[in-house]
């Protein structure tokens, strides 16, 4: 372990972890346990794909809007209570998902919880860069562990009840699912709001056009909203998937939770990549692997395969955003980087309200939601090869 984790960081790293907690209610639950939901919503409601894909849309269209609204809001408030907010009011939607289980409500409700989550979600790197700022390798890690352990945990607490309780149930279990699933959230809550509360109230985003290069940043950006295309198809639209397949309800299990924890130990693997580069390499090795990761399964059904597929796409899938933060925090100053990850954060959000839906329309093309996991491993390679023009800042 490293020597630098000792006594005096103590403090840091309980703040931390209160964040990394709103990272899992806004990422890992309020976004990606719906893949794992939607072969019951599905077959309750008699979806097909694109409809399937739709609701994800809706989730993401609020998820545009709450990460516009952020990069007016950080000018305004402090980053710490925005999150805090952010947190708050996505755990009470999530609840509020399962309490009110009609098809108008879910529109709704999906779309909150995308707003909600967005503003809690583009905060929470800003905060967690400041924790160790006189120390590159662990300000690196924090932000690894942010997005990874935060949303890698979220997958695991998901996977591990969802497609048991749903096998022995029933697909009419969903709506409990989701009560279960507010209810962690609001036990969450509270030490998320402490973590944020022991944060020194940060200053409001202050915006000059010399300060903020945004078409120095271009590649960076373009390569972001390729992963926002790309990554969600596979969390979308993989227990679906293997269901086609007729893979029972433990092996589907095993295979969410293993990619959980893939994603849980994924900060470890990319710590050495953020301490050592500024431009855009880190990105592009993220998407890369992102890319095999998803396109992997269509190799074979065989279980092995998909533990492989898990393994590649979740020890890389949530570093896409800690490369982003890592980016802005090694190239910008400290108060422009809540409103540069909202910059990622909309152009992310466009992105992934496509992808469902796109790959939703070619898989009920060919009948085989398998292609749009093609089109999606395409969208990935070509964002990566984009994000490896990127230059850092102050060489460019």
């Amino acid at each position: 372990m490293d020597k630098r984790l000792d006594k005096k960081y103590t403090k840091e790293w309980f703040i931390l972890l209160g964040l990394l907690l709103g990272v899992t209610v806004t990422n890992g639950f309020a976004r990606f346990a719906y893949g794992l939901l939607l072969p019951a919503m599905q077959a309750e409601m008699d979806w097909n794909y694109a409809q399937a894909g739709w609701l994800s849309t809706v989730n993401a269209l609020g998820y545009i809007v709450g990460a516009i609204s952020t990069m007016f809001l950080v000018q305004k408030f402090a980053s710490e209570k925005l999150f805090a907010f952010g947190f708050i009011t996505t755990s009470v939607v999530l609840l509020m998902t399962g309490v009110l289980p009609t098809l108008e409500a879910q529109y709704a409700l999906r779309f909150f919880a995308g707003t909600f989550g967005a503003v809690s979600f583009s905060t929470a790197g800003a905060i967690a860069s400041g924790l160790f700022k006189e120390n590159a390798r662990l300000n690196a890690l924090s932000i690894a562990i942010l997005f990874g352990t935060g949303g890698g945990l979220g997958i695991i607490l998901s996977g591990a009840f969802i497609p048991t309780l749903i096998d022995v149930v029933g697909n009419s279990a969903w709506p409990i699912c989701w009560i279960i699933i507010g209810l962690l959230s609001i036990v969450f809550m509270p030490f998320g709001i402490w973590s944020a509360l022991q944060i020194e109230s940060s200053k409001p985003s202050r915006l000059t056009r010399n300060e903020f290069r945004l078409l120095k940043m271009l590649p960076e950006l373009a390569g972001y909203a390729c992963f926002g295309f790309g990554y969600i198809v596979y969390l979308t639209f993989l227990s679906a998937w293997m269901t086609a397949q007729s893979i029972d309800a433990t092996m589907i299990t095993t295979i969410w939770v293993i990619l959980g924890l893939c994603i849980c130990i994924s900060p470890f693997l990319w710590r050495p990549i953020f301490a050592r580069f500024g431009n855009g390499i880190p990105l592009a090795m993220v998407l890369s692997s992102i890319a095999f990761g998803s396109v992997v399964p269509l190799l074979s059904p065989a279980f092995s395969i998909l533990i492989l597929s898990a393994v590649i796409f979740g020890s890389s899938v949530f570093m896409a955003p800690g490369a982003i933060t890592n980016f802005t925090r090694k190239n910008l100053p400290q108060e422009m980087w809540a409103y540069s990850i909202s910059i990622f954060t909309v152009l992310f959000a466009i992105s992934q309200t496509l992808g469902p839906y796109v790959a939703g329309l070619i898989g009920d093309y060919f009948d085989n939601i398998g292609m749009g996991l093609v089109t999606a491993f395409i969208i990935l390679l070509l964002g990566a090869l984009v994000s490896l023009s990127q230059k850092e800042l102050s060489k460019n």
